[in-house]
């Protein structure tokens, strides 16, 4: 069974380009937000794997986001990736002090880069991919 993703992200051009990426490698986007209420009413309608979360959202902060679903879904729940078209250095700390699972540089978004930090488990977190 495919990987389920939810994208949340402010740029109309990213989730279109980003989602035909995901899906011609063989994960099913289940749906797209651009804001954090818009992340969390996606996430409970839609029950993805994974949610990838912008860092930055417009006036928003994709950290929050990370911090409102591990809260909501404390027992469980999708896997959270940190993304970004900045360096994981520009934001190290507050990566490191996300409950975000991973971090993954837009660049290197790949159904390959999901599958890997999805089979890693929860145990393995901050992992990046600049």
């Amino acid at each position: 069974m495919p990987i389920r993703v939810l994208i949340v992200d402010d740029s109309p051009s990213f989730l279109d380009a980003a989602g035909a990426l995901l899906q011609r490698e063989g994960l099913t986007v289940a749906g797209v937000a651009s804001t954090a209420e818009a992340a969390l009413s996606q996430t409970e309608e839609l029950a993805p794997d994974v949610v990838l979360v912008d860092i930055t959202l417009a006036q928003e902060s994709g950290f929050d986001v990370a911090r409102l679903l591990s809260e909501r879904y404390r027992d469980g729940g999708p896997v959270v990736i940190l993304i970004s078209t900045h360096a994981q250095d520009d934001f190290a700390d507050m990566i490191a002090a996300s409950p975000a699972s991973a971090f993954l540089a837009k660049s290197a978004l790949s159904a390959r880069q999901i599958q890997e930090i999805v089979d890693a488990g929860p145990s393995s977190s901050r992992v990046a991919v600049t």
